[in-house]
Parts: structure tokens; C-alpha cells; sequence
């Protein structure tokens, strides 16, 4: 019975994704806000939901190290044994984005990236076949959303579908780690 909860909660999100919408989901870390990844005009929506600036870009989320060849130029090889090894959930910044939405990006061509593990989060984004942007329910300013019940009723209703898979959870949760890839496996911490 779970199961079919989880499909159909998997197969109703993509809908309202490949639609152009916005979703409020559950992340590896905390409560987030998504969309496609390569829809501007659907990460335009998030921009004016958190009330955030476009010109601070968001991260975005992959299932499998392949898929950083189709957003990443030329990603350095060893970022993908890097990606795999990481337990704590790990965001890495990478120059040289490419095929996703203009307004997603950093002004300096970079991308935020994380190789997902969460099972319903790979889900999301095998079955959408485009990452997933994946940002923190709030609005802009404000402490982010570690559970499903402190998230604010503006991010609640702003958005055109609430997940309801793993809202009664209570994870000691917090925002992923960000790095930013140099080369050859040397990468500065932007936030631990």
C-alpha cells in the first residue's frame, strides 16, 4: 500500500512539473521548492514566490553521474567519484552550465549541482528526464523550513502542487553542504 502511495505521489509531482509548475517536496536535506530545471519560465515562478533575486542562482538536482555530461562542459573526471563518495549530501558548484535555463544560472556561467540519493527525489527526476531545481521553502530572508508544518502558508499555497509523501516526518535535517569544484579533485567549502 505504501508503495502505491509513493508512485502516485511520484507520478502526480512529474505531471505538474512537465506542465511548467512548481512544487513543494522533501529533500535529502530540508523542504523544497522545484521545478524543471530547464523551464525558465517555471524557475521564474520560484524567483517570485521566494521573493529572491534571479541573479542568485539556485541548486539543482541529478540521479546519476551521467547527467552532469548534459548540464556540465567538459566536467573534470574526478568530480564524479567525488560526487559518489560524499555521505552528507553535498552540492557542487560547477562552471560551464549548460541546456538548462538561462535564469537558473549563476551571471558567471556556473551551476549548483547535487547527486541525489533520497529514493523519491530520484524518482522525481528519472521519471521528469530533466533535473530538478531544488530550493529551500521560504521566503527569501527568512530560516528555511526543516519540517513539513514550518514551512510559511504564502510558500504552502504559492506553489501548484504539495507533495503529501513524508510530510509527518521530523528529520533532524539541514541545508546541504556547497562546495565549489576547482580541478583535479581541489574544491574550496562555501558552506559546511
Amino acid at each position: 500500500m505504501e508503495n502505491d502511495f509513493f508512485d502516485s505521489e511520484v507520478t502526480v509531482a512529474v505531471e505538474v512539473l512537465r506542465k511548467g509548475g512548481i512544487i513543494l517536496y522533501p529533500t535529502d536535506t530540508i523542504w523544497g521548492i522545484g521545478c524543471d530545471a530547464t523551464n525558465a519560465l517555471a524557475v521564474q515562478k520560484i524567483y517570485q514566490l521566494k521573493q529572491r533575486p534571479d541573479s542568485k542562482s539556485m541548486i539543482i538536482l541529478i540521479a546519476d553521474e551521467r547527467s552532469l555530461l548534459q548540464y556540465v562542459a567538459a566536467p573534470d573526471p574526478v568530480a564524479f567519484d567525488f560526487m559518489q563518495q560524499q555521505e552528507q549530501p553535498t552540492t557542487i558548484i560547477f562552471d560551464h552550465a549548460i541546456g538548462l535555463a538561462d535564469n537558473l544560472t549563476g551571471e558567471d556561467g556556473s551551476v549548483a549541482i547535487r547527486l541525489v540519493k533520497d529514493p523519491f527525489c530520484r524518482h522525481l527526476v528519472r521519471r521528469l528526464q530533466h533535473p530538478l531545481v531544488s530550493t529551500s521553502a521560504n521566503i527569501s530572508g527568512t530560516p528555511h523550513a526543516a519540517h513539513f508544518e514550518s514551512i510559511s502558508d504564502v510558500i504552502k499555497n504559492g506553489v501548484d502542487h504539495v507533495v503529501q509523501w513524508r510530510r509527518d516526518d521530523q528529520p533532524n535535517t539541514k541545508p546541504s553542504r556547497i562546495i565549489r569544484w576547482k580541478s583535479n579533485g581541489a574544491y574550496e567549502v562555501i558552506r559546511n
